[in-house]
């Protein structure tokens, strides 16, 4: 990866398990902008940033399903939560319906973070992983809990009436409630989490379907869609624009 530019990233507490991916952080050392390309991932991401001494700011970023080109200011730090979708519904408490491919700023003092938090990312892991255990649900509809970890356990190869039968929930009320709550349908979704199980495979160099693709062109055709260029040009990576793909690399 870029030498400027450091990632990193830990899976949560167990008890987080079903509401969080990862606590992590980036930071562009660079005193130019980066520029990258923002790739679907299942993920919706709680940023705490600071680019500037005086500007410290908090944003939430929701689903995406399309590719998209940022730039991440020069000297950018920021710490992160990505959570899985139920960690928006039950620790957000939140819709993100209205942020699909966007985003929102929080309040400065959300969650009592500042940018003092951001001088050391194990005591910052250790504030937000107590806040997010603060914040864990009595209760949770166990549908949603085995729907999301038959989605995650398959990489989303499952189809919508399959998860129904399994989890005996209406595939109307499943999708009324993915696109309600999420913004997007469970298919949607189930499509980002197959692209981005196969960036793992092209992190390696096999740049072929390993998944439920019809065929090579329904694979190169799935993959442009969510990140805008063909698998070999994808692999190629060049300048590190693919930050997922970056750090999959190094795994």
């Amino acid at each position: 990866m870029n030498s400027h530019f450091y990632y990193k990233a830990i899976e949560p507490d167990k008890s987080l398990n079903d509401f969080v991916e990862n606590i992590g952080m980036f930071h562009n050392m660079s005193d130019k902008d980066m520029e990258v390309v923002l790739m679907p991932d299942g993920r919706i991401d709680l940023f705490f940033m600071q680019s500037k001494p005086e500007v410290f700011q908090i944003a939430l970023i929701g689903l995406e399903n399309v590719p998209e080109q940022q730039f991440i200011p020069a000297n950018t730090l920021a710490f992160k939560i990505s959570f899985k979708p139920l960690g928006a519904e039950y620790i957000l408490q939140t819709s993100i319906a209205d942020i699909l491919n966007s985003a929102k700023v929080l309040p400065q003092d959300f969650w009592n973070v500042t940018n003092d938090d951001l001088k050391n990312f194990d005591t910052f892991h250790s504030k937000i992983t107590k806040k997010l255990q603060e914040l864990l649900p009595k209760e949770i509809d166990e549908r949603k809990r085995k729907l999301f970890k038959l989605v995650y356990a398959l990489n989303g190869e499952i189809k919508v009436q399959e998860l129904s039968e399994q989890i005996a929930w209406s595939s109307r009320e499943i999708n009324r409630y993915f696109n309600k709550q999420f913004g997007l349908s469970l298919n949607a979704f189930c499509k980002i989490l197959r692209f981005k199980a196969s960036l793992e495979h092209i992190a390696k160099g096999r740049l072929f379907p390993e998944l439920n693709f019809t065929d090579q062109n329904h694979f190169i055709k799935e993959i442009k869609k969510f990140s805008g260029v063909v698998p070999s040009e994808l692999l190629k990576n060049t300048n590190d624009r693919f930050i997922l793909l970056s750090v999959l690399k190094e795994q």
